[in-house]
């Protein structure tokens, strides 16, 4: 199920003033009140009832000092003050006589305290009905509240300042600091990051939602939308130990629960829709461990699965990944590759960032093959396209991802999956004597080849750091690598190797002293004045904020003098234009993931990152190519960023003849449908293999590619567009539903063009495709 935002989600995470406790009723604790834990669950409660603060027992590993929903039977924890370290039976929390609430260990030693706000001492404390715990002076105004200090839930009328985060709990039963944070950015940007565990820095945002900063510097944010009574119902949203942020829902009477469901929390919305696909990064594991897989349950929760051959880590926290169960192939005997392993099928897996190399246009034995005779190959990916990836562990960012259309990870496991035998053991204990002896009698020479490697070594390591490029954040809320001019006049040898140009500037490639992208494409802005600077910042924003498997990923910028630059990893299959109009014509199967991937870049640039972005120039040239062939949307330099509050915008025209959509030259309101009338365009390119214009066709109305192609439609000739194309040819069916859906995309009337969701449930199949009517007849109507 797929909730798209910003508006799916209304559970109000009103983002404002500090909660007021006018009209609240309290039940005051007086100064000198304490709690002590043991097992009789002693705790100060609301007026209602409904919540309690106190302690909570967690197993046998000890007491947590939390807040809860007292009327639940699981008493559901909504805050705690040492989620990092337990205290243990006859531990004690107390309202000092200072005013301060000081939580001791059963050896009095103190654990945790409230800072002392101004110095004011409270006058008394209050667990309230909204489950704030608060410190209030004698005027009544809060000194102290939890509310201030979440952990990973967040409940109605909470606020969240910047600077406040939630982390998710390790663990569903351990509420130690796990792997996922949820953020506020200075901008009003909330986003979920993976972390740096065991520390709880953030790593990189894998979702993010709208926001707007209100005058007083305050945010006001809808991230759930509510569609239960708050009367009716308790209400609670959560990051949880996965990374899922969900909207729980519980019914308060048996009556609630007739209408809902049984009386137990149900997850009403959560983001991100797909956790397994969503968290894709060059650093960390993700979802689940290394070398193991999430798959999504039918729940549409996430489940962590090591491949045939692996067993896990640790079988009470999946999360530490998968292990061989099996010897490894020896490099020094790489007959044993074909001899004693095989290739076991996964369907529809796949580990996306752990290629070290590729093959195209061959067939699954010579892939298999070529797995098999290498000692390093632990996976091998192929798919319908004869296209064949070699990985080596550890495998990160495992997945199952259904839209891979037959892709498939072929594991190399041991025959019989049995270890090394009796005679394997022999030799390896001789071959341990000898090396033993060789050692022993080799040492002083060992010493000197020791302390030469150390001081290699070193030597590298330090000419690394002289050569590293700290990070330096020039923009707000950007976290890029900052270069200097000189950095990248070097990687790119003087600027020397161009590899495209466009309206905005001149793209190089470069070579960083980087192990982990050592090369780029280094875009160098023209020197326009003021608009120049505009466009150079709000790419740097834009790219900055976004985190899509189908976007050009940004590594950093230079902003020194009259200079601009940016720097993105280097696509080595270059643009889609070179790919598609060169010698040979790539085959249907691929063409059909292009469409696909350019459409999920696009349905994240405007329904799904942090500022709904369109994009104003899609083209085959700003589309790029991976390794894997993956569509990479590029440039970004046109995109016209809407606020939260605009759906449409009024800006001069943008974009390149043939793909810019009719309303750019009527004034009427620009808005994401512009993008859609590009990617028309673009798909009938992608079917035909041919440009939008050709003044050379052979018949005068073929020159103009989408007038042919409906022309086509409507004399039901579609072969004609593909005649040199058998792959095509015998899948006149799938040729004629992504034709439907382009004639669709070029409505002359923005208002018959479906947005990028519907586009691509119907290139997907997932919804069918209507009959569309004459692009041009918007036109002839005024």
């Amino acid at each position: 199920m797929d909730f798209s935002l910003p508006h799916s989600f209304c559970f109000f995470l009103l983002l404002l003033l500090p909660f007021s406790t006018d009209g609240q009723t309290y039940r005051n604790i007086t100064l000198g009140s304490s709690l002590t834990a043991a097992n009789d669950n002693s705790s100060w409660t609301s007026p209602s009832g409904d919540f309690a603060f106190g302690f909570q027992q967690i197993g046998d590993d000890g007491f947590l000092l939390a807040i809860w929903f007292n009327k639940i039977p699981e008493r559901t924890i909504v805050w705690s003050a040492n989620r990092n370290d337990l205290v243990q039976r006859g531990s004690r929390v107390q309202l000092t006589t200072d005013g301060q609430l000081v939580l001791d260990d059963q050896s009095g030693t103190q654990i945790w305290s409230t800072i002392n706000s101004g110095g004011i001492a409270a006058s008394y404390a209050a667990m309230l009905d909204t489950g704030n715990f608060v410190l209030a002076s004698q005027s009544a105004a809060n000194l102290w509240q939890s509310f201030e200090e979440p952990t990973d839930t967040m409940l109605p009328t909470q606020t969240l300042s910047q600077g406040r985060e939630l982390i998710a709990p390790y663990l569903e039963k351990n509420y130690s600091d796990g792997r996922y944070m949820f953020a506020l950015q200075p901008d009003g940007n909330l986003s979920l990051y993976t972390t740096r565990y065991p520390s709880t820095v953030s790593n990189f945002a894998y979702w993010s939602t709208q926001s707007s900063i209100a005058r007083n510097g305050t945010v006001i944010n809808t991230v759930f939308s509510i569609q239960v009574s708050m009367q009716g119902f308790y209400q609670r949203a959560t990051l949880d130990y996965d990374g899922v942020f969900r909207h729980y829902v519980y019914p308060k009477t048996a009556a609630s629960s007739s209408r809902n469901g049984d009386m137990a929390w149900t997850t009403s919305s959560f983001v991100p829709s797909n956790i397994c696909t969503a968290i894709q990064g060059q650093v960390g594991s993700g979802a689940c461990g290394y070398n193991s897989v999430c798959r999504l349950g039918e729940d549409q929760r996430p489940r962590c699965e090591c491949p045939p051959g692996y067993t896990f880590v640790d079988p009470n926290d999946l999360r530490k990944g998968c292990k061989t169960n099996f010897v490894s192939q020896d490099c020094d005997q790489p007959s044993q590759g074909t001899d004693g392993f095989e290739l076991e099928v996964m369907p529809n897996a796949n580990w996306p960032f752990n290629d070290y190399e590729f093959f195209g246009s061959v067939s699954e034995d010579w892939c298999r093959q070529a797995c098999l005779s290498d000692c390093y190959c632990a996976v091998v990916i192929f798919n319908p396209a004869g296209q064949c990836w070699k990985k080596r562990i550890p495998l990160s960012n495992g997945m199952i991802d259904p839209d891979t259309y037959g892709t498939k990870a072929l594991i190399k496991v041991r025959k019989g999956n049995s270890t090394a035998g009796s005679c394997a053991k022999k030799n390896d204990r001789s071959t341990l004597i000898i090396t033993g002896s060789v050692l022993l009698g080799n040492s002083v020479f060992l010493n000197v080849i020791s302390l030469l490697g150390i001081y290699v070594f070193f030597s590298r390591m330090n000419r690394q750091k002289a050569k590293m490029i700290l990070p330096h954040n020039v923009l707000p809320d950007v976290n890029l690598v900052s270069f200097t001019y000189n950095e990248l006049e070097t990687a790119t040898g003087g600027f020397k190797e161009e590899l495209g140009s466009g309206a905005s500037g001149i793209v190089y490639k470069g070579l960083l002293d980087n192990e982990d992208t050592p090369l780029v494409a280094v875009k160098k802005l023209y020197k326009m004045i003021r608009e120049g600077e505009q466009e150079f910042r709000t790419e740097v924003k834009v790219i900055g904020r976004t985190n899509h498997k189908n976007l050009v990923q940004l590594l950093g910028f230079c902003e020194e003098g009259q200079q601009r630059l940016l720097v993105y990893e280097y696509m080595s299959n270059g643009s889609l234009s070179n790919y598609l109009f060169g010698d040979s014509r790539p085959n249907w199967y691929q063409r059909m993931q292009i469409a696909c991937g350019v459409a999920r870049g696009l349905l994240y640039l405007h329904e799904e990152c942090s500022s709904q972005i369109i994009h104003c120039d899609i083209k085959p040239q700003n589309i790029l190519l991976d390794d894997s062939l993956n569509a990479r949307i590029s440039d970004f330099g046109l995109a016209k960023l809407l606020k939260t509050d605009q759906t449409k915008t009024i800006t001069a025209i943008r974009g390149t003849k043939g793909y810019v959509a009719p309303e750019w030259f009527k004034k009427l309101p620009v808005t994401t449908k512009v993008d859609i009338y590009s990617f028309g365009i673009l798909l009938l390119e992608l079917v035909c293999c041919r440009k939008k214009f050709e003044l050379d066709a052979m018949e005068e109305d073929q020159i103009v590619l989408a007038d042919w192609a409906y022309d086509c439609f409507k004399e039901e000739k579609l072969d004609l567009l593909v005649l040199e194309d058998e792959e095509a040819m015998e899948d006149m069916r799938r040729v004629e539903s992504f034709v439907m859906i382009a004639i669709w995309c070029i409505q002359e009337d923005p208002s018959l063009r479906p947005g990028m969701k519907k586009v691509l449930q119907m290139l997907e199949e997932a919804v069918q495709v209507p009959i569309p009517p004459d692009p041009a007849s918007f036109i002839s109507s005024i």
